[in-house]
């Protein structure tokens, strides 16, 4: 029989790359949903017409519980979560909830329905748990490139959920024996990202400029540096990361930075445009705690689930700008819709 998995958060960027690569590998593909009108529903009907929909919300333990019996999963990919940065100072308690307690809600679906007890570990057969960790827990760093041993230092409400969550994964595996792990995913982008997302943004500005629907893009902190990879390279990793034989943690990234002000450089020059001419500073823009440098050490994931990004930086933002360019000459709204979903 084909593995079952269960993917919470398959309505955004990660889910929907994740679901098509499941499917590819001959999985059965459940995604939770939250909402009975939810807009994203038909989006996501339409891109991955095989998958099978589950109503449930990560602020409801019960419906969690109910997604989990009714999918009866082999793996649980928990991505789901607030996760602009930005938001999480203006939400912070619903970020808190959401991002932080909603992995202690999944996990604690897993662990009932499995009949997981103090007394009575995981049994053999148990299904297996991946939790979406963020390279914005590291906050201040402590060491550059950061690894799976690099202590954390998180600097806004969403890298303090995101760290809760880590940590409770770590707990659960330990506490209870779960096949339970999480990917320390460094910034991943694609042309189905967020608009509100700054490499969106970026190329979002650049096609508005490009097509006369603009003249200037506006900006905050320009030198602030990211280890920026391929969201449909980091879902192999995830995959990779269940599928090996003992549950461990993993930092997933692409051992390069770039600074804002790279990213800025190469979209613009995608379009054959002259940045500086129309780049705004503002800042006002700035987070209130700002992380100055993300690098990741992928080794261990190199090393061990012999994973390797494929698209590189420069093709990255090439991609995501020609994407935009395409839907925005077709009309399309960019906040209801992204150039990869038909």
């Amino acid at each position: 029989m084909a593995r079952r998995a269960l993917i919470t958060g398959i309505t955004g960027q990660d889910g929907s790359y994740l679901a098509e690569h499941l499917l590819r590998e001959g999985y059965e593909v459940w995604g939770l949903v939250r909402g009975q009108a939810n807009p994203r529903v038909p989006r996501v009907r339409r891109l991955l017409q095989d998958v099978r929909l589950v109503r449930g919300d990560l602020l409801d333990q019960g419906s969690l519980i109910s997604a989990v019996e009714k999918a009866q999963p082999d793996e649980v990919y928990n991505l789901g979560a607030i996760s602009f940065v930005p938001m999480s100072w203006e939400q912070a308690e619903l970020t808190g909830e959401v991002t932080g307690m909603g992995v202690l809600r999944v996990l604690e679906a897993i662990r009932v329905c499995s009949g997981i007890t103090a007394a009575r570990r995981s049994p053999a057969g148990q299904i297996r748990f991946y939790q979406a960790s963020s390279s914005e827990m590291f906050g201040q760093v402590r060491e550059t490139p950061q690894t799976e041993r690099t202590p954390f230092h998180p600097r806004s409400p969403y890298g303090v959920a995101k760290a809760y969550g880590h940590f409770l994964t770590q707990n659960y595996r330990e506490s209870y024996g779960m096949f339970a792990v999480s990917g320390i995913l460094f910034n991943h982008e694609s042309p189905r990202r967020g608009a509100e997302f700054v490499t969106r943004k970026v190329s979002l500005g650049v096609a508005r400029i490009k097509l006369g629907m603009a003249s200037e893009l506006r900006l905050g902190n320009l030198e602030a540096r990211r280890d920026w990879g391929f969201a449909g390279d980091f879902v192999r990793a995830m995959h990779l990361m269940l599928s090996a034989a003992e549950p461990e943690d993993y930092v997933i990234g692409t051992g390069r930075t770039h600074s804002v002000r790279e990213l800025v450089e190469a979209a613009f020059g995608a379009a054959g445009l002259d940045w500086e001419r129309h780049v705004v500073c503002d800042s006002s823009l700035h987070r209130p705690a700002e992380v100055d440098l993300l690098c990741a050490d992928p080794k261990k994931a190199r090393t061990q689930l012999g994973w390797e990004p494929t698209v590189s930086f420069e093709d990255l933002v090439a991609m995501m700008v020609e994407a935009d360019l395409r839907l925005l000459a077709d009309g399309r709204d960019p906040e209801q819709d992204n150039p990869s979903w038909p």
